[in-house]
């Protein structure tokens, strides 16, 4: 079985879709059996029905045509009475269909049997397939479905959602999601003009909806009834509620429903690590999956492979292939996660996979936050970096679970050297600003939080900044823990340096190099301090900056820590 990749970029017959378009004419041309897979709702019928439709001197005479209808699978052999009925013209029962009266059934010409949406009937088409192509040898069979058949001749084309990135320099055409959206708006109203905030609000709701056809096009729908801002708004909150009345297939007519039908394919192992693993945000490794996932009748064991099977579905996006140098990672498109949590809130689940969820993320903190105190500050970074939404959407959750916030807050102070040090200010600054006024203004992880806000705060709002270092002033000393004091020290001299009075901020580094021990962790060492008064001293003591540059022997002086 080969397997042919999609970008998804392009623009064509089907808008976005040139390249794969001109991908599956030449599988068609060059091979007996090729598939078409995708996620729910990629376009995967559309495109096969367009490009058969536009190759009428292909390399057959006559196409036959099936399409599975039902939700369900039906009966044994149903999909052979489904094809029985097409080539004869009679309605042959399940159970009496016979597959040499359909082989005879078919011209001597040669065929392209297109059997579409095959996945409630996957099994069967998996040996009907192979049976007609050793039965008729001029016979090609083009499948659409979201799982492969697995044969060994099978050549895979497979679809990802459009695009939603710019084409590339040089062209002022929209990326293929943006495109396909003011296609469809253009169609209802002709007067629309893409420019401006208008095009950027059509981009916003193309990421939103994470390129995906269907969506792209139910949300353009709906620019009848809003306007652009407030569907973007109201998509950045949640999009399952995207839908039409119009007598497509009904699976078809919502969002929600398309993902439904993916979903009322799986047995019910994989619909339980389906909801189980809808709790996680971003990228997620196997090892995250088989904690939050396990229990009751899922083993922690086979969760990867219930992870491969829901990829297979394209209900998650697997990072790289398996065998990579990099433990394989899975995303769950947006669209399943909203259904995941629906039915992991209907199972009861919900609380149980929140409390690991948070339980993941703490761990996951405090051995990133161990080996950056030890010097692998590469290796902690690089846990973290794939963690950042599924760590965001916890403390989101903890600030309505009361039961939450300690642990939550814990997660964030630990994690003060990715906000100082890697342009996360603001993340940082935000998950600190929504958990501490949950939290005891004289606990000790409120008083780290505060000096931790107050140094994300300094650059952009001294008074802000000043007023979080008050909070935390007396219960860092009633609890007499110098390490506190002394980065309030540290925070209060950058303060004093935004205000222009370096002989004040270079007392205070001097107070916080003095102050904080140089064995304590999570924060600045006093190497910090130490150089930021060099720094500070240089403006009106140069000598001085040049004594004390270097800190005291057997000071730690890890760059960043």
């Amino acid at each position: 079985m080969r397997q042919h990749a999609s970008t998804g970029r392009g623009s064509g017959g089907l808008i976005g879709r040139e390249h794969e378009s001109a991908e599956l004419r030449r599988l068609l041309a060059e091979h007996r059996l090729v598939t078409v897979t995708g996620g729910p709702a990629v376009g995967k019928s559309r495109l096969a029905a367009t490009v058969v439709a536009a190759m009428p001197s292909g390399p057959w005479e006559c196409v036959i045509q099936v399409r599975w209808q039902g939700a369900a699978a039906g009966g044994r052999d149903a999909l052979l009475a489904e094809l029985a009925k097409t080539v004869t013209g009679w309605p042959t029962p399940w159970k009496a269909a016979d597959f040499g009266h359909v082989v005879r059934g078919f011209p001597p010409a040669p065929v392209l049997l297109f059997l579409d949406d095959v996945d409630p009937v996957h099994t069967e088409a998996m040996g009907l397939v192979q049976r007609l192509l050793i039965a008729h040898p001029r016979l090609r069979v083009l499948v659409t479905s979201r799982r492969v058949l697995g044969l060994g001749d099978e050549h895979v084309l497979r679809l990802a959602p459009l695009s939603v990135e710019a084409r590339g320099e040089g062209t002022n055409r929209p990326s293929p999601a943006v495109e396909l959206f003011l296609a469809r708006v253009r169609a209802t109203a002709t007067d629309f003009r893409a420019e401006g905030a208008a095009l950027e609000h059509a981009t916003r709701i193309c990421r939103l909806v994470e390129g995906n056809p269907l969506a792209i096009e139910l949300a353009a729908e709906q620019t009848a009834h809003r306007p652009l801002d407030d569907l973007a708004e109201r998509l950045g909150r949640h999009q399952g509620w995207l839908h039409s009345p119009h007598p497509i297939p009904r699976r078809h007519r919502s969002l929600r429903e398309a993902v439904g039908a993916s979903y009322v394919l799986c047995e019910r192992e994989l619909r339980v690590v389906w909801g189980r693993a809808s709790i996680l945000e971003g990228w997620f490794t196997e090892a995250t999956a088989a904690l939050v996932c396990a229990g009751g009748a899922i083993e922690p064991q086979l969760v990867p492979a219930y992870l491969a099977r829901l990829a297979a579905a394209g209900v998650l996006e697997p990072s790289h292939a398996p065998g990579g140098p990099r433990p394989v990672r899975h995303r769950m498109t947006r669209a399943a996660r909203e259904f995941g949590l629906e039915r992991l809130r209907e199972a009861g689940e919900f609380s149980t996979a929140a409390d690991r969820r948070l339980a993941h993320c703490r761990n996951t903190a405090a051995v990133a936050a161990y080996l950056w105190d030890t010097g692998s500050q590469e290796e902690a970074v690089g846990l973290l970096t794939d963690e950042l939404d599924t760590f965001a959407s916890a403390v989101r959750h903890a600030v309505d679970e009361p039961d939450h916030v300690e642990t939550a807050l814990e997660a964030v102070v630990s994690l003060w050297f990715l906000w100082v040090a890697y342009h996360r200010v603001e993340e940082g600054r935000e998950h600190l600003l929504r958990l501490l006024p949950l939290c005891p203004e004289d606990h000790p992880l409120a008083v780290r939080g505060h000096w931790l806000a107050a140094w994300l705060t300094a650059y952009s709002d001294t008074a802000t900044a000043r007023a979080l270092l008050d909070r935390a002033w007396p219960a860092a000393v009633l609890a007499g823990d110098d390490a506190a004091i002394g980065r309030i020290a540290h925070v209060q001299g950058i303060v004093a340096l935004h205000e222009r009075d370096a002989e004040a901020a270079a007392a205070h580094f001097q107070e916080a190099a003095d102050i904080i021990p140089a064995e304590a962790s999570g924060g600045p060492s006093p190497a910090v301090s130490q150089a930021a008064l060099a720094v500070t001293q240089a403006c009106f003591d140069p000598v001085a900056a040049l004594r004390d540059m270097w800190p005291p022997p057997g000071t730690d002086r890890l760059p960043g820590s």
